[in-house]
Parts: structure tokens; C-alpha cells; sequence
């Protein structure tokens, strides 16, 4: 009987340790392989979010939006690669979406919101307005007669 289940699919291996893709993905942390990596940096008065998406395409593969105080950064990477020598030819293709949504802090708004890409990053800069002081004072309600 476990000879009749090391042929099935599930156990049909290429190499004696390689495991069925969904395990393979658990054990080398690949289930948030769809999210872009991304570093916030708090300064005065401002967010910058920087965001590694190397091999994009940033007039083309990459775009930004707002809704509801959340920053939404989405891509979509397609790639080819050939390799041609004396044994044959092997083309292998890379393409795959990413994104990742980010609240934004309070009082930011969208249109001051400024993107740059160089090398590989997205640099997203949120200018934070400093939120009006609240009256601390407080204010004392008269009551009417009636």
C-alpha cells in the first residue's frame, strides 16, 4: 500500500528532497511572496515609504492610488529569459502581480502625494500636515431658564 502512494502525483519528484510546491512555499517563507517589501520612514512633517520592486517598468507596470486613507501600491512583473548552448535551447519566463496597502497617517491627502523610481525602488513621499492644537481650554455652556 505505501508503494501505491509514493507513485502517485503528490509524491512525483523530481529530485529525492524536493517537496510539492504549496510545502515547499510553507517551509521557505514564500506565502507573501505577492506583497511588495517595503520600508516606512517617519520625518518631520512627512512619510516616506520606499518599496524594492527591481525589473518594473514604472511608466508601464507600476501604479499608486488612494482610497479611504489607505495607499495602495500595485505591479506586475513580466520577464523572459533564453539560454541557448551546445545541448538546446530553454526559455524561462518570470511575471507575476504584487501589491501591498498601506494606511496613511491622519490629515494626509492624496494630492500632495509625490512618487519616484530609481534603481529598483519606488520612493512614495506623504507629506503629514500637523494637526490643528485642540482646545484644551474647554468652554463653559450657559443654561437657559425655560
Amino acid at each position: 500500500m505505501s508503494e501505491l502512494l509514493r507513485r502517485g502525483p503528490f509524491f512525483d519528484r523530481r529530485r529525492p528532497f524536493d517537496m510539492p510546491e504549496p510545502f515547499r512555499r510553507l517551509f521557505e517563507g514564500e506565502l507573501d511572496k505577492d506583497m511588495i517589501r517595503v520600508e516606512e520612514e517617519a520625518r518631520e512633517n512627512e512619510l516616506c515609504i520606499r518599496a524594492e520592486l527591481p525589473g518594473v517598468n514604472p511608466d508601464e507596470d507600476i501604479d499608486i492610488s488612494v482610497t479611504d486613507g489607505v495607499l495602495t501600491i500595485s505591479a506586475e512583473r513580466r520577464q523572459e529569459e533564453r539560454h541557448e548552448d551546445k545541448e538546446g535551447f530553454r526559455s524561462e519566463f518570470h511575471y507575476g502581480s504584487f501589491y501591498r496597502s498601506l494606511p496613511l497617517p491622519a490629515h494626509a491627502t492624496a494630492e500632495d502625494i509625490k512618487a519616484s523610481y530609481k534603481d529598483g525602488v519606488l520612493e512614495i513621499t506623504v507629506p503629514v500636515p500637523t494637526p490643528p492644537e485642540e482646545d484644551t481650554t474647554g468652554r463653559k455652556i450657559p443654561i437657559n431658564r425655560a
